[in-house]
């Protein structure tokens, strides 16, 4: 079991705070558009730092936005360093986060088997007739 680092998770819990209002207000590279920072990984010695990101769009946004990034990641350090009282800033590393889409297929296919399942015992239903309860058969007059 991996042992916490709670400094650690302090700055990374920082950089995720951060990082988005730099990216709105400091970046015009027009491949980087709206996007959400979803975690930020800092390794224990605070060397680097994986940030996690989604963007809505296809493939082809996702990773010009990724490129976007990657191009503006030593400036969005420096501005992390002139906001942030670090004596090292770690070095960032942008990954796209596909655990959204996956959370989303995954849904997809519950509702999918829901439906089927109420298709199938509506079927059931109505293809068997009702049974009638001994209990309310007509009594015989001996």
């Amino acid at each position: 079991m991996p042992k916490d680092f709670p400094r650690a998770r302090r700055v990374a819990d920082q950089i995720q705070r951060e990082l988005p209002e730099l990216i709105r207000q400091e970046v015009k590279d027009p491949r980087v558009g709206m996007l959400t920072i979803t975690e930020v990984d800092v390794n224990r010695d605070m060397e680097f730092a994986k940030v996690y990101f989604t963007t809505l769009g296809g493939e082809a946004e996702h990773a010009a936005c990724l490129q976007g990034l990657q191009r503006a990641s030593g400036f969005l350090r420096s501005q992390l360093s002139h906001r942030m009282q670090l004596r090292v800033v770690p070095r960032l590393t942008f990954v796209y986060d596909h655990s959204v889409e996956h959370g989303m297929a995954l849904t997809r296919l519950i509702e999918t088997a829901v439906a089927e399942d109420a298709r199938h015992s509506q079927a059931e239903d109505s293809a068997t007739p009702p049974q009638e309860d001994p209990s309310a058969a007509p009594a015989k007059d001996a």
